[in-house]
Parts: structure tokens; C-alpha cells; sequence
């Protein structure tokens, strides 16, 4: 894709000016292969307390439920560590969002209270409504994000997932985008402790804005996204020339991304920037946004993809052998998001699924095929048109 490829090269020429490469060492590592024998150490953050409370989120009711009972009846739990999580505190919260925002959430979460002038100025309102347990809930997935991330600084596992978090819209001082906490952000400063540079890599069908925003004027923290990019589509942000600030100028990469796009062509993509970001920044860990709205059948109806396309990348990121946290984020087919990161979490675990759905509580919702495959629509793929048109833009930068 040339629009990916110049846009690494108007940042390698200015890394380079600024003597970058002369900082780290440059390492590449080889693709995803299901061949490799050796097992990786995973953590699996879970309780039935944490499932209930994320089963309350009104966008995505049960979801939780559904995404663990499809990892547990294909047998995929005997081969992680289980890892109850914990509940983040107010303090720990505050180490990203305001504590006028947190406060605030705190206040109105104990009734309910929708009519609270001030919860639009907290960005509280259409698409995130106010209800009753909202800073519980908030706190849940902000404490399982960091309890995943402490089990990488423990060493008790190379990778971490917690499918319920990644909810990467939330700002320091609002919520957005169905997201009240951003624990990504939290799970990336408790990386830090430990870790110099971390990685933050985004493959929710929208931009992962509330990351970039968290970590854009800073050069310890590089993010990427690849995402849907549309006039009118949220949340309107992840342009190409949209780069990072400061300090963190060149630190934050955008692949901005249309209508209908397929495995093949998503992978040939996510592959081409991610060889380049591995080498330039020289990562020490990393933490993935895995939202699986990107899937074809999604009500967003915008990309094509499968489970298949999106573990190439997952596996081609894994094979860089770092600490990995796996966060969820959007999916708003149920069925299919959890098809997704139970087949995300086989493939984690180098285990190969059957096709035939197991019988557990919640078979009946992959009717009528009972199928763990995801099948791509007829939607046409618009992105050559789309990036042939912003070569040549780029050509006059």
C-alpha cells in the first residue's frame, strides 16, 4: 500500500534527522507460525463477579457471558492461568482521569440520576447513558486491565488478555463512545513502570482516539491505529497526517481505512507498518486492541474480516516474543464477537478449534450454522480507489 509506505517514510526521514536510530538497536522477527512447538505462558483474567458486572453495559448486554462460556466449552481455560481480577481504586483511576470526572461518576452512579446538569459536561449522555453502577462497573474493567498488566510485571505470563476492556474512546475528564474508563491507558502506565517504550496497537474498526490523545505529546509511548476513516463516522479522528505533538511528533501512526476491506489486503497493510514501527521503535512491550466490530455481520456494516485475518496480525505482533496485554473493545454481534476472541485466544494458545460449536448455555445464538467460521460478505472493497487518491496527495506534502 503506498499511502502507508510514504507516510513511514516522511517519519523515518524525520526520526532520522533527530538521530533516532542511533538510540536503538533495530531487530526484526519472523511471521506467525502455527508450527512452532514451544507454548506460550497465558494469563486469563476472569471471575463470575467481572462477568456480571461488564453483562450490565446496556451496548453490549451478555456479551461478557457469552465471550467466556464459547472460551470455556472449547476447553481453552485448562490451557491458561485464571487470574481473578481486582477492582481498581479511585487512585489508580486517577492516575489517567480527572478526579472531577471520577467524582462525578461516583455521584450519579449511586441512583441512577440522568438528569444531572453537569453529566454533559462529562460527556455523560446518548451513547453513554447514566445508570445506576456505572463507577462499579468502570472500576471492574479498569482493575481487570491492570491486573492483567501486573501479571506481565510479575512475569507470570508473556501475554495477558482481558476480552471485557479495551474501551479506548474515554478521555481523562469524559466519557465516550460507550467508554467510561480507558483502560487501556491505565494498563499502559502500569506498563511503564517496568517497561521504557510500550507499543500500543489498535484494531477496532474506529480510531482509538482516546489513547493517541492520552500519550500524543510523548515519545515512551508510540500508538497505532488502523481504522475506519469516513466524513461523519466516529469518532472523526486517525487522519494520516494526524502524527503526534511535541515530543511525541511521529509517535502516533494512523492508517486510515474504508469501506469493505478483506483479510488478504487488511494483512498486507497491518504488516507493512508494523515491520517498520517493530524496527523504528523498538518496542518493550505491547498492548493490543483487538475490537472485533471490524468483523463481517457487524451492525457497523462497514469492514469484511474474519477471525482468520485478524490472528495473522495478532500472531505477527506475538512473534516479536514481548509482553503482550489483549484488550477487546467494540463488537456489537454478539455471536460474532465472541467467535472472534474465542478463536483469538486459540490461536494465542496455538490450539486448533473445531468448526462445530460446543454445546453450552448460550448455543442457540450461533443458529443457524452453529459454525466457530465467519464467512465475508459481497461488500465491495473500496480502499484501492480511496488510496490511490491520497498518494497523490501525499506526493504534494
Amino acid at each position: 500500500m503506498y499511502l502507508v509506505s510514504i507516510s513511514i517514510i516522511f517519519g523515518l526521514i524525520k526520526l532520522l534527522k533527530n538521530g533516532f536510530l542511533h538510540k536503538f538497536r533495530v531487530a526484526r522477527f519472523p511471521f506467525y507460525s502455527n508450527d512452532s512447538p514451544s507454548k506460550r505462558k497465558v494469563v486469563y483474567v476472569y471471575s463470575p463477579q467481572y462477568t456480571e458486572t461488564c453483562d450490565s453495559l446496556s451496548k453490549v448486554p451478555n456479551r461478557a457471558s457469552m465471550v467466556h462460556s464459547l472460551i470455556e466449552a472449547y476447553g481453552l481455560l485448562q490451557h491458561m492461568s485464571v487470574v481473578k481480577p481486582r477492582v481498581a481504586t479511585s487512585e489508580e483511576m486517577a492516575k489517567f482521569h480527572t478526579d472531577a470526572y471520577l467524582e462525578h461518576l461516583h455521584k450519579i452512579s449511586q441512583d441512577g440520576d440522568n438528569d444531572d446538569p453537569q453529566s454533559g459536561d462529562f460527556g455523560l449522555g446518548y451513547d453513554c447513558p447514566v445508570v445506576e453502577g456505572i463507577y462499579d462497573y468502570a472500576a471492574a474493567v479498569g482493575g481487570a486491565t491492570l491486573t492483567a498488566a501486573q501479571c506481565l510485571l510479575d512475569k507470570r505470563g508473556e501475554v495477558a488478555i482481558n476480552w471485557a476492556g479495551g474501551w479506548h474512546h474515554a478521555k481523562k475528564d469524559e466519557a465516550s463512545g460507550f467508554c467510561y474508563v480507558n483502560d487501556a491507558v491505565l494498563g499502559i502506565l502500569k506498563l511503564r513502570e517496568k517497561y521504557e517504550r510500550v507499543l500500543y496497537v489498535d484494531v477496532d474498526l474506529h480510531h482509538g482516539d482516546g489513547v493517541e490523545d492520552a500519550f500524543s505529546f510523548t515519545s515512551k509511548v508510540m500508538t497505532v491505529s488502523l481504522h475506519k476513516f469516513s466524513p461523519g463516522f466516529f469518532p472523526g479522528t486517525g487522519d494520516l497526517c494526524d502524527t503526534g505533538m511535541g515530543k511525541g511528533r511521529w509517535y502516533a501512526v494512523n492508517v486510515p481505512l474504508d469501506d469493505g476491506i478483506k483479510d488478504d489486503r487488511y494483512f498486507h497493510v497491518f504488516t507493512s507498518v508494523m515491520q517498520e514501527v517493530q524496527a523504528l521503535f523498538n518496542p518493550e512491550a505491547v498492548v493490543m486492541q483487538l475490537g472485533a466490530d471490524t468483523m463481517a455481520g457487524d451492525p457497523m456494516c462497514s469492514f469484511n474480516m474474519t477471525p482468520v485475518g485478524v490472528a495473522q496480525c495478532l500472531g505477527h505482533v506475538l512473534d516479536w516474543h514481548l509482553p503482550t496485554l489483549l484488550l477487546g473493545g467494540g463488537g456489537y454481534n454478539l455471536a460474532n464477537t465472541a467467535r472472534c476472541w474465542t478463536y483469538l485466544t486459540g490461536a494465542v494458545l496455538r490450539q486448533t478449534l473445531a468448526s462445530e460449536i460446543p454445546d453450552h448455555e448460550f448455543f442457540t445464538e450461533y443458529g443457524p450454522d452453529y459454525s466457530l467460521e465467519i464467512s465475508p460478505s459481497c461488500r465491495p472493497d473500496r480502499n484501492e480507489t480511496k488510496q490511490l487518491d491520497k498518494n497523490n496527495a501525499i506526493r504534494h506534502v
